[in-house]
């Protein structure tokens, strides 16, 4: 006997049967790989970088020596960039972190105490002074001026009447009378220096702490101080911090700038000098750098740095410089340098 069964009976049998068996193997063919380097896409993440950025990204991959990643930040996009570039050990250690702050847990700390300091004392060789500007490392003397409204770093040369000018720290000692009247110490030849400055309040900073150079067997560099007894040692190539450091302002002579003693023992007291301003003196953080700042606006003039010794000796090695807020910039001026931040470009597969 032949068993007859209706078409539409049959189908709908048929569908029956398969909806209960293809949706799990299609669920398993359908699984999405997850890789070791690869976290989860139901959260944000960062892929931190090299030079201390970072992108917001779902996930990443790493294949070879490219970064595969799905930006957060363009909605999703696949883009790829240099394994050289990404700090993976950084990206690891803020995923851990985050974690362990969103459980409630204690965050594990970024870096090791010891690799702080290291980056601490690196940083304190060129502090930052202004946004985006540091001091360089092989310069001893810089004034920090500002011309139409930007800052600048103008590195000031080192002269005397008998040294040549230079950005090393050079000491050419001279004894002199503390209670003797005035007389010149220092001649400076040219009527202006080359270092003009557009602000009345410059702030200056000396390197300091550097060890002295090895000697080089020459004899000492002896001038005519008017009396007074000079000598040049070999000198380190940073200034003391337990030196006083003053501004003297120049008189201005026909084709020269004198530079004249003045009564170091009233240093510090209530009673100005005339022509001398005295500065007050700050040690940065990692004792590299001595900041110098003026107690009183300057006049428009010509002006010197001097470093005074002791109670009896000063520094015939100045660093000149004026004070004129229309003159033109300065030709080596350090200009603020801000960080570029890295262009990810999108790339092809090969």
């Amino acid at each position: 006997m032949r068993t007859t069964f209706a078409l539409p009976q049959f189908l709908l049998t048929a569908a029956l049967t398969l909806g209960g068996i293809l949706p799990p193997m299609l669920a398993q063919q359908q699984k999405p790989l997850v890789t070791a380097d690869a976290p989860s896409t139901s959260h944000r993440t960062r892929l931190i970088l090299k030079d201390g950025s970072y992108q917001i990204v779902m996930s990443y991959r790493v294949t070879g020596n490219i970064v595969h990643y799905i930006s957060a930040e363009r909605g999703g996009a696949e883009e790829e960039i240099p394994a050289s570039l990404v700090d993976l050990d950084a990206t690891r250690k803020w995923e851990a972190r985050r974690t362990a702050t969103a459980d409630g847990q204690a965050p594990a700390p970024t870096l090791d105490p010891e690799l702080l300091k290291e980056e601490a004392d690196r940083a304190s060789l060129t502090p930052e002074v202004a946004p985006d500007l540091r001091l360089p490392q092989e310069d001893s003397v810089l004034a920090l001026d500002t011309f139409h409204g930007t800052p600048e770093l103008v590195p000031l040369p080192q002269s005397s009447g008998d040294l040549n000018r230079n950005t090393a720290h050079n000491i050419l000692r001279a004894t002199i009378n503390p209670l003797s009247s005035s007389h010149q110490v220092v001649q400076l030849k040219g009527e202006r220096s080359f270092i003009q400055l557009h602000v009345d309040t410059p702030v200056l900073y000396l390197r300091v702490g550097d060890s002295a150079p090895p000697p080089t067997g020459g004899t000492p560099l002896t001038v005519d101080t008017h009396g007074s007894n000079a000598q040049a040692p070999t000198a380190p190539a940073g200034g003391s911090p337990d030196s006083r450091y003053v501004i003297v302002r120049a008189d201005v002579r026909v084709g020269a700038r004198l530079l004249t003693s003045f009564k170091i023992n009233m240093l510090g007291g209530v009673r100005r000098q005339e022509d001398v301003v005295e500065t007050t003196t700050e040690l940065l953080p990692g004792n590299h750098w001595m900041k110098i700042t003026p107690k009183q606006p300057l006049d428009f003039g010509e002006y010197a740095l001097m470093e005074v010794i002791s109670d009896k000796e000063v520094n015939l090695g100045v660093w000149d410089f004026g004070v004129h807020p229309i003159a033109p910039e300065n030709r080596d001026a350090l200009k603020p340098q801000p960080r570029r931040p890295v262009t990810l470009e999108r790339r092809r597969p090969n």
